[in-house]
């Protein structure tokens, strides 16, 4: 039985009148209704059914009108505390995606004080009980990826000093503040003076407000000298952990500066007044609420009442399943939202490219390099020297980049690229700095699910490796490589060929079978690297052509290597890994190197959080079916399901004439 809906899987759906247009033009609305057992319907109530409203907007007095006349219930249907990037009143496809959570109060709604809410019903009766530790975790993981309801912030943007005093303004006509205006706002910014005589006051204006979409409360002619009005893009968690105290009507942004460990003093009576957390101006109008911590309103407001939705597998999701889905959101547009002008990028990557880092503006593409360039393929625009490089995911497709398959994942990196170890890379920071809290256990979780599913990069349709006859001995597997690549060129050590990786592999393991796979670029003819049979034959025992890399895996106990990829698999797996360049995973203490590895890469990471950092935070994946930015689970979702990820015509094609064309590689390369 869902909380929020009261409905359970298996039950019919329930009929919900409703009497306002929104409930039919906004398709995400919808589609969360009718998932969790609601069918929208219009006109006149009949037995068994209910009427939705939303919140207290404009048009809800239709709805209370009805219910009063023929007596069906009411369900008042709000956004959750986790929304969007941007409010929905906003301009551009990104406002019109829609929540990622509703809340649907059968029971009232949560800023009307008149009477016991869904989130006030959770605690009171005891539901909340038992979920500290999960509440614990869920609030700091969300201030670790520094996400709250409107997310268009910049993590990086630094409060106006610290040890201010925070008075938060709220829009005109805002629902929750029943019908305050601004002469409580005025009180409100009076009581902060006198009560922190000499104190920095901050006043910060409502995303809505600085967006130019609704009007606030205060402004800049209320302020004295030595105030500040903060209406740029500064995190919210931030701006309530610097401050000395916050004052509050009824704001979202007041109860997040009472999940961040302040009391903050109310002057309306939200939901999270009256529980002994908050220094209030009003009591509630029968002191009926008692008292709680912030880990039962975090449960109750966050991981209970909420219906979550995952809009890339069109189903409903729990609290972290929201936050996985808003986390890729978000990372995509803080490192998009201000456009790109791109350069170095061939004509069949330009439309995923598009696609791909275009959410917040469109992308504009350079016919050569400049210094307003801000996005540029790896290795392709060395003039645009401050460019975010692009390369392919480690998770990629199922097929070869090569072949043109478009890649489900890219990595994006403003500070060098992750095989150039010449330099430090984003991939390395994110190494060094750690998972945030729950990353691990994430991570745990992605790498069960990619061995389950024996997934690898290309995820190529491959024949099963053929029985090994061991006879006794330890199997290595050397995989080989493009040797123009740029990790060759940039990462190799002494060996930069695959028949010296041979040659070192056979003469440090005399006595092992050695499996040699060659690399499927190699293998279609569109790269060099290729060793001739006669050398292959005197130096490997068996040669692994076109078989599933993920299989071949399974059934091997060791990986040698120069900078591939597939070392990065066989760690996944266990595998002990035998490096002789500077791949990315290596130098970080789970493999075993035997070429220069660089001096900085100090931190000893466990397996899962070097996984969080290459799979999870560095690179972003777009779901080909819903065309929106994805968390790595879905990505594994597609990459195991041969229907999701097709190129289409005009790649096939292209591809088709790639392969005429194959000694020509110079036109394909990267």
């Amino acid at each position: 039985m869902d909380a929020g809906t009261g409905w359970a899987a298996g039950d019919s759906p329930r009929r919900l009148c409703v009497y306002s247009a929104g409930f039919w033009t906004r398709p995400r609305l919808h589609r969360i209704l009718a998932l969790a057992g609601w069918r929208v319907a219009a006109g006149v109530p009949r037995c068994g059914d209910a009427i939705a409203i939303w919140g207290a907007s404009p048009t809800a007095w239709r709805g209370r009108a009805v219910a009063a006349r023929s007596g069906a219930p009411l369900v008042t249907i709000e956004d959750a505390f986790l929304r969007s990037i941007l409010p929905g009143r906003a301009a551009g496809r990104l406002a019109r995606r829609g929540p990622v959570g509703l809340l649907i109060d059968t029971e009232g709604v949560h800023f009307d004080p008149a009477r016991p809410s869904l989130i006030e019903r959770l605690i009171v009766d005891g539901r909340t009980e038992g979920l500290e530790v999960q509440a614990a975790a869920g609030l700091a993981r969300l201030r670790s990826l520094d996400l709250s309801k409107y997310n268009g912030h910049d993590p990086a943007l630094a409060p106006p000093g610290r040890g201010y005093v925070l008075v938060i303004d709220q829009t005109r006509g805002d629902a929750s503040l029943m019908g305050a205006g601004r002469g409580v706002f005025l009180r409100m910014l009076g009581a902060a003076r006198a009560e922190n005589p000499g104190v920095p006051i901050v006043v910060r204006s409502h995303p809505e407000t600085a967006a130019g979409l609704r009007l606030g409360h205060l402004a800049a002619a209320d302020l004295r000298a030595g105030e500040m009005l903060c209406d740029g893009p500064v995190s919210p968690w931030r701006l309530v952990a610097d401050a000395r105290a916050v004052y509050a009507v009824s704001s979202q942004l007041g109860y997040e500066a009472l999940l961040a460990g302040q009391a903050p003093r109310l002057f309306g009576q939200p939901f999270y007044a009256g529980w002994g957390l908050s220094q209030d101006e009003h009591g509630l109008p029968d002191g009926r609420r008692g008292r709680a911590s912030r880990e039962d309103l975090f449960a109750a407001s966050h991981l209970l009442a909420p219906v979550w939705y995952d809009p890339c597998r069109d189903r409903l999701t729990d609290f972290h399943g929201a936050v996985d889905q808003l986390q890729a959101e978000t990372q995509v547009w803080r490192q998009d939202r201000d456009g790109h002008l791109a350069y170095g990028m061939r004509l069949w990557k330009r439309p995923f490219i598009a696609r791909a880092f275009g959410d917040a503006r469109p992308v504009r593409f350079a016919r050569r390099p400049s210094a307003q360039v801000t996005l540029t393929w790896a290795g392709r625009g060395a003039e645009a020297a401050r460019a975010i490089r692009v390369e392919d995911g480690f998770l990629r497709s199922r097929g070869l980049g090569a072949a043109l398959t478009p890649p489900l994942s890219l990595v994006a990196d403003d500070l060098g690229i992750y095989y150039d170890p010449t330099r430090e890379s984003r991939l390395e920071r994110l190494i060094a700095l750690g998972p945030p809290p729950g990353g691990e256990a994430r991570a745990s979780r992605l790498i069960d699910a990619i061995r389950l599913k024996g997934l690898s990069k290309y995820n190529l349709a491959s024949m099963p490796p053929a029985p090994l006859h061991r006879d006794g001995r330890r199997v290595i597997l050397v995989p080989g490589q493009v040797e123009d690549d740029a990790s060759i060129r940039l990462g190799a050590g002494a060996e930069r060929r695959n028949i010296e990786l041979l040659a070192r592999a056979r003469a440090e393991n005399p006595a092992a079978l050695l499996i040699y796979k060659p690399h499927p670029d190699v293998e279609a003819g569109l790269r060099p690297g290729a060793i001739s049979d006669a050398d292959l034959s005197g130096i490997c025992d068996q040669v692994a052509r076109r078989v599933d890399a993920a299989a071949l895996l399974d059934s091997v106990d060791e990986v040698w290597t120069i900078t591939s990829t597939l070392g990065f698999e066989a760690l996944l797996r266990g595998i002990p890994v035998s490096v002789l360049g500077a791949p990315f995973y290596a130098g970080w203490g789970l493999t075993r190197d035997l070429g220069p590895i660089p001096a900085r890469r100090v931190a000893r990471p466990t397996l899962a959080a070097l996984v969080h950092a290459c799979l999870i935070a560095y690179p972003r994946y777009r779901d080909p079916v819903s065309g929106l930015p994805c968390p790595p689970e879905v990505a594994l979702d597609r990459l195991a399901d041969p229907q999701a990820a097709n190129r289409g015509a005009a790649l096939r094609l292209l591809a088709k004439a790639q392969g005429a064309l194959a000694g020509h590689s110079w036109i394909w390369r990267r």
